[in-house]
């Protein structure tokens, strides 16, 4: 289903996804109020959603549609006013699984290309799962992850100090990043590293929307940045983000598990650096990103945690690290947080040193 109120848009992108075999538009809708009222008669397994809609907006029909019949929506929107750039973010923080730049004042190359990214993203979300997540946060007991018992646990709790968390997230990651990190002090005691795979055009609304919702200072990553307690880094835009005690580091590099950033990345960075004094967090994500850089880490002795299957939007990333055996614990995202600040207070924390990891 599209929801789309202009009437030249609209045509085209009935046009780009009535040329795909994939693809088939069930239903058009002109505002949100429309779409709500069809959506259960045309019953679409994806919806391509506006953002500056008349009466509602995109954000406040994706806040409903996921309260009330949860679907898979991908936010196709213009990437330059930012007030849509806002409202995206928000849309992706409702539940929203991506958000993509409209095909429109391109050259007939780029037109093609944004086309088909656009029709193949649709036709990966229409198969996401996604469905009501409600649920009472309360005590937790960690899932163990059979052989993935850390080799050198106890040597990371005699080093008294965990000196740098990392976190990857993909789809369904803006909704994760914002609860977790509104579970963490605005004094968290050490740095934090964090990879989202989004549209590059998107990635300056994304950091801009991180700083608002998120009680710890946040930065673009930049080399030779010294990592500070209390500050989450984003990697930069289609730059690999690299993390040692001397220094952040970004690079081009090709594209790791087709993601640059790559989370895989990150966190074999961390694990070469901290080894038992890191520790890593793999968020739901479509793919394996991050799943082989959280095995290095376990095998370093850091503390590896993966989002249960409960709560995760797509369970992909995690279910792979879960299969390779690098996951400590998997936890629900609620628990995410309370977890990781026991951590940091029972192992001792602090920013990094020149010292070496034990």
């Amino acid at each position: 289903m599209i929801v789309e109120d202009s009437p030249v848009v609209c045509e085209l992108l009935e046009s780009l996804i009535g040329r795909d075999p994939r693809l088939q538009v069930v239903a058009t809708a002109r505002s949100a109020e429309q779409a709500l009222k069809i959506l259960r008669k045309a019953a679409p397994d994806v919806i391509s959603m506006d953002i500056r809609l008349p009466g509602m907006n995109g954000f406040e029909a994706t806040r409903r549609i996921m309260a009330d019949r949860p679907t898979p929506i991908v936010v196709v929107a213009a990437s330059v006013d930012a007030d849509d750039l806002r409202i995206s973010m928000n849309a992706l923080r409702a539940g929203a699984l991506a958000v993509l730049e409209k095909p429109v004042l391109s050259t007939p190359a780029d037109y093609a290309v944004l086309g088909e990214q656009l029709c193949t993203r649709l036709v990966i979300m229409s198969q996401v799962n996604v469905v009501r997540q409600r649920f009472q946060p309360g005590p937790v007991t960690p899932r163990p992850q059979g052989n993935a018992r850390a080799p050198m646990a106890s040597a990371r709790r005699a080093a008294g100090s965990i000196r740098m968390m990392g976190v990857v997230a993909s789809t369904g990651g803006p909704n994760a990043l914002d609860a977790l990190l509104k579970s963490l002090p605005s004094d968290f005691p050490a740095p934090i590293a964090l990879v989202q795979h989004i549209t590059i055009s998107f990635h300056d609304a994304f950091v801009a929307w991180l700083k608002e919702i998120s009680p710890l200072a946040v930065v673009e990553a930049a080399a030779g940045l010294k990592p500070k307690p209390g500050v989450v880094y984003v990697a930069p835009a289609d730059k690999h983000l690299y993390v040692a005690r001397e220094g952040l580091r970004v690079a081009d590099g090709e594209p790791v598990c087709l993601q640059r950033p790559s989370g895989t990345v990150l966190l074999e960075s961390i694990a070469e650096s901290f080894g038992t004094q890191g520790l890593g967090v793999l968020l739901t994500g479509m793919g394996e990103d991050g799943a082989a850089g959280l095995l290095a880490m376990h095998r370093a002795g850091g503390h590896t945690i993966a989002e249960d299957e409960s709560t995760a939007v797509v369970y992909g990333m995690p279910a792979v690290a879960v299969r390779l055996g690098a996951v400590s614990e998997s936890l629900p995202l609620h628990a995410i947080g309370p977890r990781v600040m026991k951590l940091v207070h029972s192992a001792g924390v602090g920013a990094a040193s020149d010292e070496p990891s034990p």
